[in-house]
């Protein structure tokens, strides 16, 4: 029996099964990008290469070894030196084969290490704009999905891709130099293969694009599902949650079924079309071996040689598939690559060692669609060391107020100073550093209470740590937990409720000790009592520091040394509580609204 070529997992003839192929856009040009990024991390290719060609060697020679034996058992010759050189080939082979998949192991990996870390590289240095106008699934998605088609791609399909082009180039020019007649007949299978391929797969890329999006949609329905349990049953909606759900579950079942019955005609009509084939060169060399033409071991080894050359082409076919699949992913990881990164700092940037704090915002104009503007033509001057609160409505531009101050963007128009330099000529490092912000979505990591406390310094004894967790008010729970001060977060402190995580972000700006003291909505999370701690903390932590603090409840922000009062992107009211309220403008009709629903 000949050495037929070694089959990829699943075996010849194993199409995509459940997944959609995505087209490039523009193959040729993202391959070369490909190529470029991989610069010097190729090393060991050319043995692949080199390894590939030699892999093909026994689904080559084999056949033509195996008619030399069936010729000298014929002639009533001894063969065992022909036997010997065939079990030499077949061992051979085993070896090359390991040694191509261990240095393609070793290269994909190393390539896709580089892509992965110039990706993640990337995307750290890339604006908050970015983020806040993208889903953050998607980005998690091109950082494993993406680069893990890329991955299976370079370190499967390829592999695979250089062998079969080697063994059918081979076996063509043996083919035809056996009998150009029989290989006409061989082409037959071939262009049957071709077609039934070309017809399963265009159903098939439609029937599992359908499926993909009835998936998504079940997986949506799950996510949303669990996530609102508690929301569904106080509505009662149990019955109809499960009715919707068999539904979705029913169309997907459908449309999987239909998918798995088109992609299941593929390997059995090949084998037919194959078989059919055989049988055909077999009559036909037949005919040919008893008009002379041809001898047994030329018939033996032709038949090896037909069935070798046919059985590649519809695994070429899903190879390269995958292949657009993988070009499609790198595509998308470009596209990353090609955002503009974070604005460097200018030539000779100020540094930035002990700011005092003043802060001047000189007729600012941004959007975060240029067209759209959020703050317009916003001045105003906050003094050093001074308490300043930002009030107003929702969408009213007070989050925005934050973002420009530290510098998550840039403005459209006018400019920021700081101590009387405009934000853009500081370095970017020094300047961020220069405030201690605490938002109102808490962000805490996979780390212990310590380390999240600490995060963005080192080496801090845990004396300081414990005296700003006091200051925060969350010593008292923290101590509570089972590993105190050493417990991990997991999920992002899921562990915890929203007020205690929102004490330890707190405690993280307490601890930074900058000059510049951001909250924003601080205390939205947490009950009274702990609010009024807080504000005691607040008291002593903002004393000397420039201070800056978006609040809903004003009854907070009363001790405030300026109150701005904003709508519609514009300063619409500013000054202290007894003077905001004297003036009887928006603010005091608001003050005296919220003061009576808290009565």
């Amino acid at each position: 029996m000949a050495r037929e070529m070694t089959p990829p997992p699943g075996g010849f003839g194993k199409i995509n099964r459940g997944m959609q192929v995505v087209k490039p856009k523009n193959m040729k040009g993202t391959l070369l990008r490909l190529w470029d990024l991989t610069k010097g991390k190729r090393k060991g290719l050319g043995w692949i290469l080199l390894l590939s060609a030699f892999a093909s060697g026994s689904a080559i020679l084999s056949p033509y070894l195996i008619g030399r034996v069936v010729n000298g058992i014929e002639a009533g010759k001894p063969v065992p030196q022909l036997m010997m050189v065939l079990a030499a080939l077949y061992l051979s082979d085993w070896v090359v084969r390991f040694m191509q998949q261990f240095f393609m192991a070793a290269i994909g990996q190393r390539v896709i290490l580089h892509i992965r870390k110039t990706l993640f590289g990337k995307m750290k240095d890339l604006p908050l704009a970015f983020f806040d106008s993208r889903r953050h699934g998607e980005l998690m998605s091109r950082l494993t999905n993406d680069v893990d088609n890329i991955s299976t791609t370079i370190s499967d399909s390829l592999t695979q891709l250089m062998t079969y082009v080697f063994t059918i180039l081979g076996v063509l020019i043996i083919m035809l130099n056996l009998s150009p007649a029989l290989t006409c007949v061989a082409f037959i299978a071939v262009g049957l293969i071709f077609l039934l391929t070309r017809t399963v797969t265009g159903h098939t890329r439609k029937l599992f694009a359908a499926q993909q999006a009835a998936l998504g949609k079940l997986n949506g329905q799950v996510e949303e599902s669990v996530s609102g349990l508690s929301m569904v049953k106080a509505f009662g909606r149990e019955e109809k949650l499960l009715a919707q759900f068999e539904e979705n579950n029913r169309q997907l079942c459908e449309v999987a079924t239909k998918a798995q019955i088109w992609s299941g005609y593929l390997m059995p009509m090949t084998n037919v079309i194959n078989n059919l084939n055989y049988v055909l060169i077999a009559v036909i060399s037949g005919i040919m071996a008893a008009n002379d033409m041809i001898g047994i071991g030329m018939i033996s080894s032709f038949l090896l040689y037909s069935k070798q050359f046919a059985r590649p082409f519809v695994d070429i076919a899903n190879i390269y598939n995958n292949f657009q699949t993988a070009v499609a992913g790198a595509e998308r990881v470009f596209e990353i690559l090609d955002e503009e990164s974070e604005p460097e700092d200018v030539p000779g940037a100020r540094e930035l060692y002990h700011p005092r704090g003043e802060v001047v915002f000189d007729h600012v104009t941004f959007g975060y669609v240029p067209e759209k503007p959020v703050l317009k033509d916003v001045s105003v001057h906050l003094k050093a060391g001074t308490k300043v609160a930002v009030v107003g409505s929702t969408g009213a531009g007070k989050t925005t107020f934050i973002n420009l101050l530290t510098r998550f963007y840039d403005v459209n128009s006018g400019r920021i100073l700081l101590d009387g330099y405009d934000l853009r000529d500081y370095c970017m490092e020094d300047l961020r550093r220069a405030f201690g912000v605490v938002l109102q979505d808490t962000a805490l990591f996979g780390m212990s209470i310590r380390d999240n406390i600490c995060y963005g310094r080192e080496n801090v004894p845990f004396e300081q740590v414990e005296k700003a967790a006091k200051m925060a008010g969350a010593d008292s729970f923290i101590r509570r937990l089972p590993k105190g001060y050493d417990t991990v977060l997991k999920q992002g402190g899921a562990q915890l409720s929203q007020g205690e995580r929102q004490l330890l972000t707190i405690a993280r700006a307490v601890l930074a000790n900058a000059p510049i003291l951001i909250l924003d909505e601080a205390t939205s999370s947490v009950d009274t009592v702990t609010e009024l701690r807080i504000r005691k903390a607040m008291l002593e932590i903002t004393q000397g520091r420039t201070s800056i603090i978006i609040a809903h409840r004003l009854s907070t922000i009363r001790d405030s040394d300026l109150i701005l009062l904003m709508e519609q992107g514009r300063i619409a009211e500013q000054g202290n509580h007894e003077e905001l309220m004297a003036l009887n403008g928006r603010y005091a009709q608001m003050y005296r609204t919220q003061i009576g629903e808290e009565g």
